[in-house]
Protein backbone atom coordinates (compact mmCIF):
# COMPACT_ATOMS: atom_id res chain seq x y z
CA UNK A 1 0.00 0.00 0.00
CA UNK A 2 1.09 3.43 -0.49
CA UNK A 3 1.67 5.79 1.99
CA UNK A 4 -1.55 8.31 2.46
CA UNK A 5 -1.29 11.61 1.84
CA UNK A 6 -4.40 12.51 4.03
CA UNK A 7 -6.19 9.83 6.70
CA UNK A 8 -9.33 10.37 8.51
CA UNK A 9 -8.74 9.04 11.96
CA UNK A 10 -11.65 7.46 14.33
CA UNK A 11 -10.59 9.73 17.44
CA UNK A 12 -11.56 9.22 20.71
CA UNK A 13 -9.19 11.86 22.44
CA UNK A 14 -8.13 9.55 25.15
CA UNK A 15 -4.49 7.86 24.98
CA UNK A 16 -4.23 5.30 22.89
CA UNK A 17 -5.99 7.43 19.66
CA UNK A 18 -3.85 10.44 20.36
CA UNK A 19 -0.84 7.89 20.11
CA UNK A 20 -2.03 7.11 16.80
CA UNK A 21 -2.65 10.87 15.38
CA UNK A 22 1.09 11.57 15.93
CA UNK A 23 2.50 8.32 15.19
CA UNK A 24 0.46 8.64 11.92
CA UNK A 25 2.10 12.03 11.38
CA UNK A 26 5.82 10.95 12.00
CA UNK A 27 5.29 7.15 10.17
CA UNK A 28 3.46 8.90 7.17
CA UNK A 29 4.75 12.32 7.16
CA UNK A 30 0.00 13.07 5.94
CA UNK A 31 -1.75 15.12 6.53
CA UNK A 32 -4.63 14.03 9.60
CA UNK A 33 -8.56 14.63 10.00
CA UNK A 34 -9.83 13.67 13.22
CA UNK A 35 -13.46 12.48 13.60
CA UNK A 36 -14.92 11.97 16.95
CA UNK A 37 -18.80 10.53 17.20
CA UNK A 38 -21.12 11.78 20.00
CA UNK A 39 -22.98 8.01 20.25
CA UNK A 40 -24.15 8.73 23.85
CA UNK A 41 -21.35 7.88 25.41
CA UNK A 42 -21.39 10.23 28.17
CA UNK A 43 -18.41 11.97 28.31
CA UNK A 44 -17.45 15.80 27.64
CA UNK A 45 -16.41 15.64 23.51
CA UNK A 46 -14.22 19.17 23.83
CA UNK A 47 -11.44 17.92 25.44
CA UNK A 48 -10.86 16.17 22.75
CA UNK A 49 -11.46 19.51 20.02
CA UNK A 50 -8.52 20.66 22.40
CA UNK A 51 -6.42 17.57 22.53
CA UNK A 52 -6.51 17.52 18.70
CA UNK A 53 -5.75 21.28 18.12
CA UNK A 54 -2.96 20.72 20.86
CA UNK A 55 -1.57 18.29 18.82
CA UNK A 56 -1.27 20.52 15.80
CA UNK A 57 -4.49 19.74 13.66
CA UNK A 58 -6.21 22.47 12.06
CA UNK A 59 -9.46 23.34 13.23
CA UNK A 60 -11.10 22.96 9.84
CA UNK A 61 -10.03 19.30 10.09
CA UNK A 62 -11.60 18.43 13.39
CA UNK A 63 -14.89 16.86 13.02
CA UNK A 64 -16.98 16.19 16.29
CA UNK A 65 -20.49 15.30 15.38
CA UNK A 66 -23.91 14.38 17.30
CA UNK A 67 -24.88 11.20 15.90
CA UNK A 68 -27.19 9.97 18.46
CA UNK A 69 -30.36 10.61 16.78
CA UNK A 70 -28.94 9.02 13.51
CA UNK A 71 -27.52 5.92 15.36
CA UNK A 72 -30.94 4.78 17.14
CA UNK A 73 -33.05 5.72 14.23
CA UNK A 74 -31.22 4.01 11.27
CA UNK A 75 -28.92 1.27 12.97
CA UNK A 76 -30.51 0.39 16.90
CA UNK A 77 -34.31 0.48 15.73
CA UNK A 78 -33.37 -1.67 12.34
CA UNK A 79 -31.52 -4.11 14.91
CA UNK A 80 -34.78 -4.18 17.21
CA UNK A 81 -36.88 -5.30 14.97
CA UNK A 82 -35.17 -8.38 14.62
CA UNK A 83 -35.45 -8.40 18.30
CA UNK A 84 -31.34 -9.19 17.79
CA UNK A 85 -29.03 -11.20 20.37
CA UNK A 86 -25.53 -12.64 19.19
CA UNK A 87 -25.26 -16.29 20.75
CA UNK A 88 -28.66 -15.87 22.46
CA UNK A 89 -27.47 -13.20 25.07
CA UNK A 90 -25.76 -10.12 23.78
CA UNK A 91 -27.95 -6.91 22.19
CA UNK A 92 -24.87 -5.82 19.69
CA UNK A 93 -24.36 -2.53 21.47
CA UNK A 94 -20.71 -2.42 20.52
CA UNK A 95 -21.23 -4.06 17.21
CA UNK A 96 -23.88 -1.93 15.98
CA UNK A 97 -21.74 1.73 16.50
CA UNK A 98 -19.43 0.36 14.24
CA UNK A 99 -20.69 0.78 10.84
CA UNK A 100 -21.92 4.08 11.47
CA UNK A 101 -18.50 5.81 12.48
CA UNK A 102 -17.23 3.71 9.76
CA UNK A 103 -19.67 5.94 7.24
CA UNK A 104 -18.67 8.80 8.84
CA UNK A 105 -15.19 7.71 8.13
CA UNK A 106 -15.64 7.50 4.51
CA UNK A 107 -17.92 10.13 4.00
CA UNK A 108 -15.56 12.85 5.69
CA UNK A 109 -12.49 11.18 3.46
CA UNK A 110 -14.55 12.34 0.35
CA UNK A 111 -15.36 15.51 1.90
CA UNK A 112 -11.89 16.18 2.39
CA UNK A 113 -10.05 14.86 -0.35
CA UNK A 114 -8.42 11.76 1.93
CA UNK A 115 -7.18 9.09 0.54
CA UNK A 116 -7.19 6.80 3.67
CA UNK A 117 -8.94 6.19 7.07
CA UNK A 118 -7.77 4.91 10.24
CA UNK A 119 -8.79 3.97 13.22
CA UNK A 120 -7.88 2.50 16.81
CA UNK A 121 -8.32 -0.93 16.69
CA UNK A 122 -6.74 -4.11 17.32
CA UNK A 123 -5.40 -7.04 15.92
CA UNK A 124 -6.83 -9.33 18.66
CA UNK A 125 -10.26 -8.02 18.57
CA UNK A 126 -13.85 -7.95 16.13
CA UNK A 127 -14.22 -3.78 15.64
CA UNK A 128 -11.03 -4.25 13.28
CA UNK A 129 -13.20 -6.21 10.75
CA UNK A 130 -16.26 -4.31 11.64
CA UNK A 131 -14.24 -0.85 10.86
CA UNK A 132 -12.82 -2.41 7.73
CA UNK A 133 -15.61 -4.26 5.81
CA UNK A 134 -17.50 -1.62 6.24
CA UNK A 135 -15.42 1.24 4.89
CA UNK A 136 -14.79 -1.34 1.92
CA UNK A 137 -18.77 -1.79 1.01
CA UNK A 138 -18.52 1.85 1.08
CA UNK A 139 -15.70 2.94 -1.02
CA UNK A 140 -13.72 -0.30 -2.39
CA UNK A 141 -10.85 2.31 -3.32
CA UNK A 142 -10.29 3.55 0.36
CA UNK A 143 -7.05 2.45 2.34
CA UNK A 144 -7.81 1.70 6.25
CA UNK A 145 -5.12 1.73 8.23
CA UNK A 146 -4.87 -0.20 11.49
CA UNK A 147 -1.57 0.90 13.16
CA UNK A 148 -1.83 -1.92 15.92
CA UNK A 149 -1.13 -4.17 13.34
CA UNK A 150 1.77 -2.39 12.23
CA UNK A 151 3.31 -0.54 14.83
CA UNK A 152 6.53 -1.74 17.31
CA UNK A 153 4.82 -0.15 20.43
CA UNK A 154 3.01 -3.18 21.71
CA UNK A 155 3.30 -2.75 25.34
CA UNK A 156 1.72 -0.22 27.68
CA UNK A 157 5.64 0.71 28.27
CA UNK A 158 6.31 1.68 25.20
CA UNK A 159 2.92 3.73 24.47
CA UNK A 160 3.92 5.74 27.32
CA UNK A 161 7.51 6.22 26.32
CA UNK A 162 6.13 7.13 22.86
CA UNK A 163 3.79 9.64 24.47
CA UNK A 164 6.39 11.35 26.62
CA UNK A 165 8.85 11.59 23.82
CA UNK A 166 5.86 13.67 21.21
CA UNK A 167 4.54 15.94 24.80
CA UNK A 168 1.02 13.98 24.45
CA UNK A 169 -0.48 14.39 28.36
CA UNK A 170 -0.83 11.39 30.14
CA UNK A 171 -3.59 11.22 32.79
CA UNK A 172 -2.07 10.09 36.15
CA UNK A 173 -3.92 7.01 36.00
CA UNK A 174 -3.22 5.65 33.06
CA UNK A 175 0.64 5.61 33.96
CA UNK A 176 -0.02 2.38 35.49
CA UNK A 177 -2.23 -0.69 34.23
CA UNK A 178 -5.90 -0.32 33.45
CA UNK A 179 -8.20 -2.06 35.57
CA UNK A 180 -10.16 -2.80 32.40
CA UNK A 181 -11.12 -1.19 28.98
CA UNK A 182 -14.66 0.11 28.46
CA UNK A 183 -16.64 1.13 25.66
CA UNK A 184 -19.63 3.04 25.58
CA UNK A 185 -23.05 4.58 23.76
CA UNK A 186 -26.52 5.16 24.04
CA UNK A 187 -27.10 1.61 23.69
CA UNK A 188 -25.08 -0.13 26.37
CA UNK A 189 -21.35 -0.21 27.96
CA UNK A 190 -18.91 -2.74 27.42
CA UNK A 191 -16.09 -3.97 29.66
CA UNK A 192 -13.37 -6.14 29.18
CA UNK A 193 -9.73 -7.03 30.09
CA UNK A 194 -7.79 -7.35 32.95
CA UNK A 195 -9.35 -7.79 36.14
CA UNK A 196 -12.04 -9.37 33.81
CA UNK A 197 -9.81 -11.76 32.55
CA UNK A 198 -10.37 -15.10 34.28
CA UNK A 199 -14.07 -16.03 33.44
CA UNK A 200 -14.42 -17.91 37.26
CA UNK A 201 -13.60 -14.86 39.16
CA UNK A 202 -16.76 -12.40 39.79
CA UNK A 203 -16.55 -9.48 38.01
CA UNK A 204 -15.95 -6.22 41.08
CA UNK A 205 -18.91 -4.30 41.39
CA UNK A 206 -17.11 -1.21 40.38
CA UNK A 207 -16.57 -2.73 37.22
CA UNK A 208 -20.81 -1.69 36.45
CA UNK A 209 -20.81 2.14 35.46
CA UNK A 210 -24.56 2.37 34.54
CA UNK A 211 -26.77 0.62 36.18
CA UNK A 212 -27.61 -0.15 39.89
CA UNK A 213 -27.20 -3.46 41.87
CA UNK A 214 -30.15 -5.27 41.72
CA UNK A 215 -30.50 -5.79 44.70
CA UNK A 216 -30.09 -2.09 45.80
CA UNK A 217 -32.85 -1.02 43.36
CA UNK A 218 -36.34 0.42 44.86
CA UNK A 219 -38.30 -2.01 46.39
CA UNK A 220 -41.45 -0.71 44.93
CA UNK A 221 -42.04 -1.47 40.81
CA UNK A 222 -42.50 0.88 38.80
CA UNK A 223 -45.01 0.71 35.33
CA UNK A 224 -43.40 2.00 32.18
CA UNK A 225 -45.98 2.26 28.66
CA UNK A 226 -43.66 1.32 25.40
CA UNK A 227 -45.94 2.77 21.92
CA UNK A 228 -44.54 1.23 18.66
CA UNK A 229 -45.87 2.37 15.51
CA UNK A 230 -44.17 -0.53 12.83
CA UNK A 231 -41.67 -1.64 15.10
CA UNK A 232 -40.36 1.29 16.34
CA UNK A 233 -40.79 2.85 19.54
CA UNK A 234 -42.22 5.95 19.16
CA UNK A 235 -43.45 7.34 22.58
CA UNK A 236 -42.94 6.76 26.94
CA UNK A 237 -45.71 6.96 28.98
CA UNK A 238 -47.96 8.63 26.15
CA UNK A 239 -45.55 11.38 25.43
CA UNK A 240 -44.16 11.10 21.42
CA UNK A 241 -40.23 11.23 21.69
CA UNK A 242 -37.47 11.24 19.53
CA UNK A 243 -35.71 7.72 18.91
CA UNK A 244 -32.06 8.83 20.92
CA UNK A 245 -34.64 10.66 23.54
CA UNK A 246 -36.71 7.02 23.74
CA UNK A 247 -33.32 5.27 24.65
CA UNK A 248 -31.94 7.82 26.99
CA UNK A 249 -34.72 7.64 29.14
CA UNK A 250 -35.25 4.17 28.78
CA UNK A 251 -31.82 3.65 30.01
CA UNK A 252 -32.41 5.99 33.32
CA UNK A 253 -35.35 3.70 34.04
CA UNK A 254 -33.43 1.10 33.76
CA UNK A 255 -30.19 2.49 36.02
CA UNK A 256 -32.46 3.11 38.50
CA UNK A 257 -34.28 -0.47 38.52
CA UNK A 258 -30.81 -2.56 37.50
CA UNK A 259 -31.94 -3.80 34.63
CA UNK A 260 -29.86 -5.01 31.78
CA UNK A 261 -26.31 -6.35 33.23
CA UNK A 262 -24.79 -9.31 30.99
CA UNK A 263 -21.37 -11.40 32.36
CA UNK A 264 -20.79 -13.43 28.95
CA UNK A 265 -18.38 -15.27 27.25
CA UNK A 266 -18.42 -14.95 23.65
CA UNK A 267 -17.02 -16.24 20.65
CA UNK A 268 -14.91 -13.22 18.28
CA UNK A 269 -15.53 -13.69 14.99
CA UNK A 270 -11.36 -14.10 14.83
CA UNK A 271 -11.61 -17.19 16.47
CA UNK A 272 -11.02 -16.78 20.45
CA UNK A 273 -13.25 -16.49 23.20
CA UNK A 274 -13.35 -13.34 25.21
CA UNK A 275 -15.15 -12.07 28.59
CA UNK A 276 -17.14 -9.19 28.80
CA UNK A 277 -19.59 -7.29 31.10
CA UNK A 278 -22.39 -5.33 29.80
CA UNK A 279 -24.46 -3.14 30.62
CA UNK A 280 -28.28 -2.26 28.34
CA UNK A 281 -30.65 -0.99 30.40
CA UNK A 282 -32.35 1.08 27.65
CA UNK A 283 -32.05 -1.50 25.15
CA UNK A 284 -33.12 -4.47 27.26
CA UNK A 285 -36.64 -3.41 28.75
CA UNK A 286 -37.64 -1.78 24.44
CA UNK A 287 -36.34 -5.49 23.58
CA UNK A 288 -39.00 -6.93 26.20
CA UNK A 289 -41.46 -4.34 24.98
CA UNK A 290 -40.45 -5.21 21.43
CA UNK A 291 -41.70 -8.86 22.00
CA UNK A 292 -44.23 -7.81 24.05
CA UNK A 293 -46.35 -5.89 21.15
CA UNK A 294 -45.11 -8.56 19.26
CA UNK A 295 -47.17 -10.96 20.76
CA UNK A 296 -50.44 -9.90 19.29
CA UNK A 297 -49.64 -8.18 16.06
CA UNK A 298 -47.41 -11.02 14.92
CA UNK A 299 -48.74 -13.75 12.61
CA UNK A 300 -47.31 -17.15 13.52
CA UNK A 301 -45.99 -18.35 10.20
CA UNK A 302 -44.44 -14.76 10.05
CA UNK A 303 -42.72 -14.78 13.84
CA UNK A 304 -41.39 -18.76 13.58
CA UNK A 305 -39.70 -17.78 10.38
CA UNK A 306 -38.46 -14.53 11.81
CA UNK A 307 -37.30 -16.11 14.77
CA UNK A 308 -35.44 -18.88 13.06
CA UNK A 309 -33.55 -16.21 10.61
CA UNK A 310 -32.71 -13.17 14.02
CA UNK A 311 -29.15 -15.80 14.88
CA UNK A 312 -28.22 -15.73 11.54
CA UNK A 313 -29.29 -11.38 11.40
CA UNK A 314 -27.01 -11.10 15.28
CA UNK A 315 -24.47 -13.06 13.49
CA UNK A 316 -23.68 -10.86 10.34
CA UNK A 317 -23.96 -7.50 12.64
CA UNK A 318 -21.58 -8.77 15.19
CA UNK A 319 -18.94 -9.88 12.13
CA UNK A 320 -19.25 -6.37 10.51
CA UNK A 321 -21.41 -7.28 7.78
CA UNK A 322 -23.93 -4.85 8.12
CA UNK A 323 -23.52 -3.08 4.72
CA UNK A 324 -23.63 -6.66 3.35
CA UNK A 325 -26.18 -7.37 0.44
CA UNK A 326 -27.29 -10.21 2.98
CA UNK A 327 -28.29 -8.32 6.34
CA UNK A 328 -30.38 -5.88 3.74
CA UNK A 329 -32.07 -9.16 2.75
CA UNK A 330 -33.25 -9.79 5.75
CA UNK A 331 -33.97 -6.54 6.79
CA UNK A 332 -35.96 -5.84 4.08
CA UNK A 333 -37.95 -9.27 5.07
CA UNK A 334 -38.01 -8.24 8.92
CA UNK A 335 -39.38 -5.03 8.30
CA UNK A 336 -41.83 -6.71 5.99
CA UNK A 337 -42.79 -8.21 9.52
CA UNK A 338 -43.15 -5.09 11.32
CA UNK A 339 -45.90 -3.44 8.64
CA UNK A 340 -48.86 -4.52 11.92
CA UNK A 341 -46.43 -4.04 14.86
CA UNK A 342 -48.11 -1.24 16.28
CA UNK A 343 -49.43 -0.45 20.13
CA UNK A 344 -48.41 0.05 23.29
CA UNK A 345 -46.83 -1.91 25.99
CA UNK A 346 -47.30 -1.85 29.52
CA UNK A 347 -43.99 -3.23 31.58
CA UNK A 348 -43.07 -3.51 35.25
CA UNK A 349 -39.44 -2.48 36.25
CA UNK A 350 -38.68 -4.64 39.34
CA UNK A 351 -35.40 -6.07 41.22
CA UNK A 352 -32.85 -6.24 37.63
CA UNK A 353 -36.42 -7.42 34.97
CA UNK A 354 -38.43 -5.55 32.97
CA UNK A 355 -41.62 -7.96 32.20
CA UNK A 356 -44.62 -7.33 29.80
CA UNK A 357 -47.93 -6.83 32.00
CA UNK A 358 -50.38 -5.77 29.52
CA UNK A 359 -50.17 -5.05 25.33
CA UNK A 360 -53.12 -3.82 23.58
CA UNK A 361 -53.33 -3.13 19.42
CA UNK A 362 -55.88 -1.60 16.55
CA UNK A 363 -53.64 -4.37 14.66
CA UNK A 364 -53.80 -6.91 17.90
CA UNK A 365 -54.33 -10.68 15.70
CA UNK A 366 -55.90 -11.88 19.28
CA UNK A 367 -59.05 -13.09 19.72
CA UNK A 368 -60.97 -13.07 22.83
CA UNK A 369 -63.65 -15.00 21.40
CA UNK A 370 -61.47 -17.86 20.22
CA UNK A 371 -59.87 -18.58 23.02
CA UNK A 372 -62.57 -17.94 25.81
CA UNK A 373 -63.55 -20.67 28.45
CA UNK A 374 -66.78 -19.61 28.60
CA UNK A 375 -69.14 -19.72 25.38
CA UNK A 376 -67.84 -18.55 22.40
CA UNK A 377 -71.35 -18.47 20.62
CA UNK A 378 -70.29 -20.59 17.96
CA UNK A 379 -66.98 -18.19 17.20
CA UNK A 380 -64.80 -21.75 17.10
CA UNK A 381 -65.89 -25.30 16.49
CA UNK A 382 -64.50 -27.86 18.32
CA UNK A 383 -65.07 -30.67 16.59
CA UNK A 384 -63.32 -29.08 13.74
CA UNK A 385 -59.93 -30.40 16.02
CA UNK A 386 -60.50 -33.66 15.43
CA UNK A 387 -59.88 -33.92 11.48
CA UNK A 388 -57.12 -31.87 11.83
CA UNK A 389 -55.61 -34.09 14.82
CA UNK A 390 -56.14 -36.95 12.41
CA UNK A 391 -54.46 -35.58 9.48
CA UNK A 392 -51.20 -34.29 11.25
CA UNK A 393 -51.45 -37.88 12.67
CA UNK A 394 -51.51 -39.94 9.93
CA UNK A 395 -47.43 -40.25 8.94
CA UNK A 396 -47.19 -40.92 13.03
CA UNK A 397 -49.56 -44.16 12.40
CA UNK A 398 -47.99 -45.01 9.44
CA UNK A 399 -44.29 -44.92 10.72
CA UNK A 400 -45.49 -46.23 13.90
CA UNK A 401 -47.28 -49.46 12.05
CA UNK A 402 -44.22 -49.82 9.57
CA UNK A 403 -41.70 -50.04 12.78
CA UNK A 404 -44.38 -52.55 14.64
CA UNK A 405 -44.52 -54.37 11.56
CA UNK A 406 -40.08 -54.84 11.31
CA UNK A 407 -40.29 -55.77 14.97
CA UNK A 408 -42.94 -58.63 14.91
Amino acid sequence: MSAPKKVVLAYSGGLDTSIILKWLQTEYDCEVVTFTADLGQGEELDPARKKAEMLGIAPENIYIEDVREEFVRDFVFPMFRANALYEGLYLLGTSIARPLISKRLVEIAAETGADAVAHGATGKGNDQVRFELSAYALNPDIKVIAPWREWDLTSRTKLLEFAEAHQIPVAKDKRGEAPFSVDANLLHTSSEGKVLEDPAVDAPDYVYQRTNAPEDAPDTPEMVEIGFVQGDAVSINGEALSPATILTRLNELGRVHGIGRLDFVENRFVGMKSRGIYETPGGTILLEAHRGIEQITLDSGAGHLKDSIMPRYAELIYNGFWFSPEREMLQALIDKSQEHVTGTVRLKLYKGLARTVGRWSDHSLYSEAHVTFEDDAGAYDQKDAQGFIQLNALRLKLLAARNRRLKG
